[in-house]
C-alpha cells in the first residue's frame, strides 16, 4: 500500500473513531447508544411515556436526574444530560431482597445527552450486560429468559428516538 493510501486509510479510521456512534450498537462496554431526532427534553419525555405505556406489565419511571441543571446551580456549564431511572419492581425487588448490593446498579437507567455538535443520543446498558455482567458482579442469578427485556428496551428506546 502506498504512503498516500495508508495515510488516507489512517485518516478515515481516525475520523470514524472520533465522530462517535452513528447508529444504535452494543459496544464491548455493554452500552447501546441510539441517535435521537428530538431534543434532549423531548427524548426524555418520549422515553418516559414509552415506559409508562408498559405500566400494566409492572414498569415505571422512578425519577430523572438533570445533570446540567445540577451543574448550573454551582455555576458550571454542562451540555444537557438527563438520567432516567426506570424499571419493574416486580422483577427487581426479589433480586434485591436476595442480593442487597444489586441495588447499587439496578434499577436500569437511560442517559439522554447532547454531544459537542448538538446531536442528541440515548444510551443504556444492554440486557445482556445487565444480566451477564452486573448480576454476576453481585452474585445474583439472572432470570432464565433475558430476550424479552432486550426487546422491551429496544421498543422503548425506539419510541423515544425515532
Amino acid at each position: 500500500m502506498s504512503f498516500k493510501k495508508c495515510a488516507l486509510a489512517s485518516l478515515a479510521l481516525s475520523f470514524a473513531i472520533c465522530t462517535g456512534p452513528a447508529t444504535a450498537h452494543a459496544a464491548d462496554d455493554g452500552l447501546i447508544t441510539k441517535p435521537s431526532k428530538y431534543s434532549v427534553k423531548e427524548t426524555v419525555t418520549r422515553f418516559e411515556a414509552a415506559v409508562k405505556q408498559k405500566e400494566a406489565a409492572g414498569f415505571t419511571v422512578f425519577t430523572e436526574i438533570d445533570h446540567a441543571a445540577a451543574a448550573k446551580k454551582f455555576g458550571l456549564d454542562l451540555r444537557p444530560r438527563t438520567v432516567i431511572v426506570f424499571g419493574n419492581p416486580k422483577l427487581g425487588t426479589p433480586a434485591m431482597v436476595k442480593t442487597p448490593l444489586l441495588a447499587i446498579d439496578v434499577p436500569p437507567k437511560a442517559l439522554v445527552w447532547e454531544d459537542d455538535q448538538g446531536k442528541v443520543w440515548l444510551s443504556y446498558n444492554s440486557s445482556d450486560y445487565l444480566y451477564n455482567t452486573i448480576y454476576p458482579r453481585h452474585g445474583a442469578a439472572a432470570p432464565p429468559a433475558t430476550a424479552p427485556f432486550a426487546k422491551l428496551l429496544d421498543e422503548i428506546s425506539d419510541q423515544a428516538t425515532k
